[in-house]
């Protein structure tokens, strides 16, 4: 893709920060993606540090749409498998993770907590509570 995907993939990081912005309220200064993508496929999960306690927030379907863009801009045998995408200030700074970086034998939900704990040690994370109605499912070996 040479040249053609520099000017593509500048703006479009750039927009991805911008819908960061959004998803967490206005300012993204301490905000961290971590998203994993495939053929079809993203898991996006935005978080961001307050001091004494990292905030999940819900990805929206157009940061869904933004990344897989992002991902799709790459030749078909360099695309990632982790984008980790975090803002500082007004700057922001993207790192990318391959197929042969990654434990695949564990799923993208397994592998999240690692690199949280890489970036932000023992600080709690505040999920958003469990929708009213929502059923946990117990093994019945219990």
């Amino acid at each position: 893709m040479g040249a053609d995907k520099y000017d593509l993939l500048g703006p479009l990081y750039a927009e991805i920060g911008g819908e960061l912005a959004e998803i967490v309220g206005g300012d993204p200064d301490g905000v961290y993606l971590y998203a994993e993508a495939g053929d079809g496929w993203v898991g996006p999960s935005v978080f961001k540090d307050e001091g004494k306690a990292v905030r999940y927030f819900d990805a929206s379907s157009h940061l869904c749409d933004l990344i897989m863009k992002a991902w799709r801009a790459e030749d078909p045998d360099k695309r990632w498998a982790v984008m980790e995408y975090s803002v500082t200030g007004t700057s922001f700074d993207v790192k990318f993770k391959f197929p042969d970086e990654i434990d695949t034998t564990k799923t993208e939900v397994e592998r999240r907590p690692s690199a949280l704990k890489a970036r932000y040690g023992d600080k709690p994370v505040i999920y958003p509570p469990e929708l009213p109605g929502m059923m946990e499912f117990k093994d019945k070996t219990d």
